[in-house]
């Protein structure tokens, strides 16, 4: 028997699903700093900024993936894939990819990049396997004003 297809919307993040998001974000590990990058009052001021798009995938049982894009104006930025371990392969990701490129696109960002920590083998697979180039020419370096915490 077929498997019925999932129904799902993506739409604009509310300041309303902070707490759902960073629940699912916990679920699926993603690090959360709740009195760093991730306290409320930072996602408010982030989520008004212009080079900014933060998404989440919703169906009728809730929020069940996220997405955040961000450029500095020629380069954009993929940041926060998150699709809640029941609702995986049937297409969130994608879709969700699909619609930052596009946002970017519209913007005039032709250069999309993400980060992926070196034990997160799944998110580099999924990565490679819808177009993206992996590079091990890079080094990344940070300051942070918030340690990890």
């Amino acid at each position: 028997m077929k498997k019925a297809q999932l129904v799902f919307s993506i739409r604009q993040f509310r300041i309303s699903d902070y707490k759902t998001v960073l629940k699912l974000w916990r679920q699926v590990e993603l690090p959360v700093r709740p009195r760093g990058r991730d306290r409320l009052q930072h996602i408010k001021t982030e989520i008004t900024q212009p080079n900014n798009i933060f998404l989440v995938v919703e169906t009728e049982n809730g929020i069940i993936g996220t997405i955040v894009g961000t450029h500095d104006g020629r380069k954009g930025w993929i940041n926060r894939l998150a699709v809640h371990p029941d609702f995986r392969h049937q297409g969130i990701a994608v879709a969700m990819v699909k619609e930052i490129e596009k946002k970017l696109d519209e913007l005039g960002i032709d250069i999309i990049a993400c980060l992926i920590e070196d034990h997160n083998r799944s998110s580099m697979k999924f990565f490679e396997k819808i177009g993206y180039r992996k590079h091990t020419d890079i080094f990344y370096f940070s300051k942070r004003k918030y340690p990890y915490t």
